[in-house]
């Protein structure tokens, strides 16, 4: 079953899960033990905003401003990814509400 991300929750990178540079081939990096993901733009984008103390909707309010995008959509997109990094276990949540 897909874990469903509500707008309150926070997430987090859990313990031993990093964003990296790669400098030698100029990207960004989601490392955890044993594995690793390249990350595109949008990938980066979203994973920088997680701080472990803001929501998802306040992580949604500034990527929307930023690129002045709707935030239905922005949502959905964030939610999305994260689902997945979840399901990897290398995106954690916790409930802020």
């Amino acid at each position: 079953m897909t874990p469903l991300i509500e707008l309150h929750d926070v997430p987090y990178l859990p313990r031993g899960v990093r964003l990296q540079s790669d400098r030698v081939r100029g990207i960004r990096v989601l490392q955890a033990p044993e594995r690793a993901m390249q990350l595109d733009q949008i990938g980066e984008a979203i994973l920088s905003e997680l701080d472990g103390t803001r929501s998802m909707d306040s992580i949604v309010g500034d990527l929307a401003a930023r690129y002045k995008a709707p935030p239905e959509q922005i949502a959905g997109d964030v939610r999305d990814f994260l689902t997945g990094l979840i399901e990897r276990r290398m995106v954690f949540l916790k409930d802020a509400s």
